[in-house]
């Protein structure tokens, strides 16, 4: 967000500098000036304040609103800044579900109508007199260009982060797969072990009964499973026991590693959530960032591998147990 937010300043100050020295364009220079003050002001005191899905929404719902008066002010010349709503549906795609994704991609649609009935009625606006500054081709062509330039920059970045985003899954995929072996190994090794006890296994059982119900407390009461970037560490810190004795004492448990323990907290929080969640007004992905999910991807992964249907499956079968009752 922080280098999306950075890119979109700058491209506004360009478009500011254009219209202050080469169009001359006093509405549109100072529309652009009011664009940059709210969104960096607004972006610097939400961004440690409200959650990244809020945030993220909020920008694509107010984004269309502000540019209808600039695809209104250049409809009779050139419908080029449509193409400032490209982004829109993109972003979506990368951080939202296909029916998010949708719904921008109606509400973009929606704006562009309202744009083109402000264009053919500027009265609406600013009464009778009011109309818009009338611009020569030279100057709508040299807009467009850096318009078309502005865009592909704003796309380049959203895809950048895409695959950026697939290659962590991947590579979580692995790990986890190649962490998952070495428990099943380690297991079987246990399991020939407790064959037979000494009283020092006694002692050592007792350990990490009380290791784990330390564990149980900080996730349970502290909800320590909701950072996104929780692993042994933090827990080991957290709790001041070695990492080597909280793994220990989850597999002691039954689980098989510390993820699947992690993750078990997560999905049966985000169960709870869904109960209580009126998907009228929230999105998925606050969903699964409050539970500690990262993304989407990894989050449908662990969602059926747990319950043995993806989200959007449990959701409707929710809704359907709803309404039968």
């Amino acid at each position: 967000m922080d280098r999306y937010l950075v890119l979109m300043i700058f491209i506004l100050i360009s478009f500011t500098a254009i219209y202050k020295f080469h169009i001359q364009d006093k509405m549109i220079f100072h529309y652009l000036i009011c664009g940059i003050l709210f969104l960096s002001i607004t972006y610097f005191f939400s961004r440690k304040r409200y959650s990244q899905n809020l945030i993220v929404n909020t920008y694509m719902i107010l984004a269309p609103i502000y540019n209808i008066f600039v695809m209104a002010a250049f409809w009779n010349d050139s419908i080029a800044t449509f193409f400032w709503l490209l982004p829109i549906p993109l972003g979506a795609h990368i951080f939202f579900s296909k029916k998010a994704m949708i719904m921008y991609i109606v509400y973009a649609l929606i704006t562009i109508v309202i744009a083109i009935v402000v264009a053919y009625n500027p009265s609406i606006l600013g009464g009778i007199g009011f109309s818009f500054f009338k611009h020569t081709q030279k100057e709508i062509m040299f807009s467009d260009t850096f318009l078309f330039i502005s865009n592909i920059l704003v796309i380049a970045l959203l895809i950048y982060y895409k695959g950026k985003i697939r290659k962590q899954e991947m590579f979580q995929q692995q790990f986890d797969f190649i962490e998952s072996q070495k428990e099943i190994i380690k297991e079987h090794k246990n399991q020939i072990k407790r064959t037979s006890k000494s009283p020092s296994d006694q002692i050592d059982t007792e350990i990490m009964k009380n290791v784990f119900d330390k564990i149980e407390v900080i996730m349970t009461q502290q909800m320590l499973f909701k950072d996104v970037k929780l692993n042994l560490s933090k827990v080991s810190v957290s709790l001041d026991v070695n990492s080597a004795y909280i793994s220990k004492a989850i597999r002691y448990k039954g689980y098989t590693n510390f993820n699947t323990f992690l993750n078990m907290y997560r999905i049966n929080y985000v169960k709870k959530l869904f109960s209580q969640t009126d998907f009228q007004k929230s999105t998925l992905m606050y969903v699964y960032t409050e539970a500690g999910f990262s993304n989407q991807s990894t989050f449908n992964r662990v969602f059926k591998q747990f319950e043995g249907i993806t989200p959007s499956e449990y959701i409707q079968q929710k809704l359907n147990t709803q309404e039968d009752v």
